[in-house]
């Protein structure tokens, strides 16, 4: 089968990642990479096997031999640069959060809709095969009715202040950074929240850097913990009213899990390739072999509806980011 050639825009640490299990994927290919800087992209290129090296994202973006672009810049630079890769006609594969707001989210959706373009957030946790079996799982109802759900993260950066984890310019923010994955595990199982109520901590600057929020259920309620305060457990678990999944740490990244029901507990582990990139990448070139445009492990109406749930998180909390809406 033909390999999907892959254009890489940013050079950043992720992409990096993402680079070494590219190379690890059956069928893909490292066709480029894009960086403002052509030197850096050079430097990238020698280092993880790219074929060329463009001095500018619009060059990466008109490259006549990428099938698919994998967008990593910060999050403040997600809307345009996905846009443009739009404008370009490629597929994109945008790394989380996918923007800044919900608003820029549906904005970004609708375009890769009316362009019939493949479009899918770079949340990878959904693809790994240790979260489709639990979810598989809760779904025969072996759990019983599933009424609470509860995930924690908690990191310290250890990074200078002017780092873009810190600074609102670069869409800095616990919840967009992190809180993303424990409130997007909640939605795996509970869905959309009637209400939601956080509380947390800003930094000097005004950004958001520890949150925790209870989502409310008709019949249940989740936790949400994030912070880059403290090295948190970073566990998560799923109950139901007749047993629970436990999950270990990190829980955004499982290898393994629990169930346990009537008082007697299995241990399970399916094995993850890679770094945990692979999957998403073999889900997006399944995707486009198929000719979908959207992927059902990721769905574009999740991700711009879990935004949403990210929107009031911050704003109760007051964290305000360029471009929020008024």
């Amino acid at each position: 089968m033909k390999s999907i050639r892959w254009g890489l825009l940013s050079t950043s640490d992720i992409a990096a990642t993402f680079a070494t299990d590219l190379r690890r994927t059956p069928g893909a290919e490292l066709a480029a990479v894009g960086s403002r800087q052509l030197e850096s992209a050079q430097r990238f290129a020698h280092e993880h096997g790219v074929a060329r090296a463009h001095g500018s994202y619009e060059e990466l973006a008109a490259d006549p031999d990428v099938d698919v672009v994998y967008v990593s810049t910060p999050h403040s630079m997600h809307r345009d640069n996905v846009q443009m890769c739009f404008d370009a006609g490629k597929p994109v594969l945008c790394e989380k959060a996918l923007t800044l707001n919900a608003a820029d989210a549906a904005e970004l959706v609708a375009t890769a809709r009316s362009k019939r373009l493949f479009f899918m957030e770079a949340m990878w946790m959904r693809c790994n095969p240790n979260i489709v079996a639990m979810r598989d799982i809760a779904a025969t109802g072996t759990l019983g009715d599933v009424t609470a759900v509860g995930a924690d993260f908690g990191f310290v950066p250890g990074k200078p202040p002017e780092h873009r984890l810190f600074d609102p310019a670069f869409g800095a923010s616990a919840v967009l950074d992190i809180g993303v994955y424990a409130t997007t595990f909640v939605w795996l199982f509970l869905g959309q929240p009637r209400a939601v109520h956080s509380t947390g901590a800003l930094s000097e600057r005004g950004i958001d850097v520890s949150c925790a929020s209870v989502f409310t259920y008709d019949a249940g309620a989740a936790t949400v913990h994030c912070t880059m305060t403290a090295f948190t457990p970073g566990r998560a678990y799923v109950a139901g009213s007749r047993g629970r999944i436990d999950v270990s740490p990190p829980f955004h990244a499982p290898t393994e899990f629990t169930v346990t029901v009537d008082s007697e507990t299995t241990p399970h582990a399916y094995p993850v390739s890679g770094s945990g990139y692979v999957h998403e990448i073999e889900e997006v070139h399944r995707c486009l072999r198929a000719g979908a445009t959207e992927s059902d492990l990721v769905p574009l109406d999740d991700t711009v509806a879990i935004m949403a749930v990210l929107d009031q998180m911050r704003a109760q909390l007051g964290s305000t980011l360029p471009g929020d809406p008024t």
